[in-house]
């Protein structure tokens, strides 16, 4: 018997090494082939990559007062053939443009609004603002945009010519940094029919990943007190002041932090003191962050909080509202998507740095005291794996997740549908964020390569995902059978909040005339350097002559 298995095994081994064989078969030759015209699309439209990356960096505009973004950008997706809805979710800057017919539902997506105080010259490694105090693209929201839609159009010709079926579907993420409007998409239904999301970040490397991304998620609440002016010399004690309860809400607050999880992050400003000494200041308002690893923590929080709030009001015998202006729950991003994407992202690699490139990224690097002084990313990152969530045991019997930090809104839509986050490598490694150094190579050639180099991924998973309907399906498997299985998307918005369209409406009327005079003119100028008389790169003296020591040290 064991010998005429033996012999049924050999006869056999020939067709199931050929099945192998089958089941291994090269890549489809017509997707490869539509791939390769996709990346050369998009090098056929470099040019308007960097112009639209220039000009979104020269508006240097704030979250929900985005307005001449907005109107860029969906006057040229309409010339493009796009359909576009205007103000959705009742924001005035924030819309959806589509184009094509049936499913899948891609949505592919990208932040536009800038950073408070960072207006920096592209190209110039030190501080150096446009405009003095004003806002800029000290995150990098000016770039992803332009990838996006380079991306999209590079593939819309492609579905055209073949006769593809499938919608695309762009959308701005608008106010991100106050987190203020994905939650609010998410409520109103506008990603209910949407097959999956590919968003996209500027990052130091061409890369995605997948399971539990590790950030925070959190929860954005003003603090609005109200008391009793009076004369602060003639009668304070017929005052109540208002800012009184906010500084007793914060001094409470902070004594809490000593006994609050690890894992926690909270912050705050003062974003009404009153209006001058002499008055007793009836009404202040405190902005606060309450950032945690989990949806239970964050609104456990967020309790904490309105009882120090509830306390300071009943203190300083004031009044206490609060509203929220904001939320995101920690992300959690798909692997099917992100394994089909990655496959994509090794194929383009990373941009080709030049001396310059480099020059500018260490420069700046050292001018920032950055960890490590080593240029911008030479070797590509690996696939991003699930973060650590196996919890550690403290003394005390309390047991902690792994410390985190920032948090993103697109949590809000990863846990409504099968979504991935793509980082192309537009910025610089090592620096602080959201600060103006990270402004200063956002209109520059590293600007540019990354947004191709990201370009050219996005839009061979977008062709995957177009031609390969398994991808989809296997997207949402994972969606149900892992990642929702055990924990389901609670808004941390209700039904009776609205965006916080007012937010930042003072700061942009103040600095947007003087911005005016600087936004990008690409009919008479090839770039923003260009324009702005900025020679690539700049450094001072001093800078140069440290890198020219610490490059012959290096020899």
């Amino acid at each position: 018997m064991k010998h005429t298995n033996l012999l049924i095994a050999m006869l056999l081994a020939p067709t199931l090494l050929f099945g192998q064989s089958k089941k291994a078969a090269k890549p489809d030759a017509r997707i490869e082939k539509l791939k390769a015209e996709a990346m050369a699309a998009v090098d056929a439209r470099k040019d308007q990559a960097q112009q639209i990356n220039d000009m979104l960096f020269s508006f240097s505009e704030l979250g929900f007062q985005e307005q001449e973004t907005f109107t860029y950008l969906t006057s040229l997706l309409e010339k493009e053939g796009f359909t576009v809805q205007k103000g959705v979710a009742g924001m005035p800057t924030a819309w959806i443009a589509t184009w094509g017919s049936g499913k899948p539902v891609i949505a592919i997506g990208s932040d536009v609004d800038c950073i408070p105080k960072a207006s920096q010259k592209p190209g110039v490694a030190y501080k150096d603002p446009i405009v003095e105090g004003a806002p800029g693209h000290g995150e990098g929201h000016n770039s992803g945009q332009a990838l996006n839609i380079v991306a999209a159009l590079s593939v819309k010709r492609l579905m055209e010519r073949e006769k593809i079926p499938g919608t695309l579907m762009l959308w701005p993420g608008v106010a991100e940094e106050l987190v203020g409007a994905k939650a609010f998409y998410v409520r109103d239904g506008y990603f209910k029919d949407v097959d999956a999301c590919i968003f996209t970040h500027v990052g130091n490397n061409l890369k995605v990943g997948y399971g539990d991304a590790g950030n925070n998620g959190l929860v954005s609440v003003k603090f609005n007190f109200e008391g009793s002016a009076a004369h602060a010399a003639g009668a304070p004690w017929r005052g109540r002041s208002a800012l009184d309860a906010v500084e007793l809400m914060n001094i409470g607050w902070n004594f809490r932090r000593e006994h609050l999880e690890l894992t926690q992050r909270s912050h705050y400003v003062i974003s009404d003191g009153g209006d001058q000494p002499n008055v007793v200041p009836s009404k202040a308002s405190a902005w606060y962050y309450f950032r945690e690893r989990s949806y239970p923590k964050i609104t456990k929080l967020f309790e904490t909080g309105k009882k120090i709030a509830e306390g300071a009001a009943m203190m300083t015998d004031t009044k206490m509202t609060y509203e929220i202006l904001g939320s995101a729950w920690p992300g959690h991003f798909n692997k099917p998507i992100a394994e089909t994407m990655y496959m994509n992202i090794k194929k383009v690699g990373l941009p080709t740095w030049s001396a310059d490139d480099q020059t500018l990224a260490k420069a700046t690097q050292k001018e920032l005291q950055a960890p490590k002084v080593e240029g911008l990313a030479m070797k590509l990152d690996s696939i991003d794996l699930p973060a650590n969530t196996q919890p550690t045991m403290m003394m005390g019997g309390q047991t902690f997740v792994p410390l985190t930090g920032g948090s993103d809104d697109i949590a809000d839509i990863s846990w409504s549908l099968p979504t991935v986050v793509l980082y192309y490598p537009s910025n610089i490694p090592g620096l602080p964020g959201h600060h103006w150094s990270n402004a200063i190579s956002m209109a520059t050639p590293i600007a540019h390569k990354g947004i191709v180099a990201g370009a050219k991924a996005e839009a061979m998973t977008l062709i995957d995902m177009l031609m390969k309907p398994e991808i989809i399906k296997q997207a949402w498997a994972y969606y149900k059978d892992e990642q929702t299985k055990d924990q389901k998307y609670t808004p941390l918005i209700s039904p009776k909040e609205y965006p916080a369209i007012y937010l930042n409406q003072k700061i942009m009327t103040e600095y947007k005339p003087k911005l005016e005079t600087f936004y990008y003119d690409p009919t008479k100028y090839k770039t923003y350097l260009d324009q702005l008389g900025i020679k690539y790169p700049t450094l001072r003296d001093d800078q140069q002559a440290d890198l020219k020591k610490a490059t012959s040290g290096q020899r």
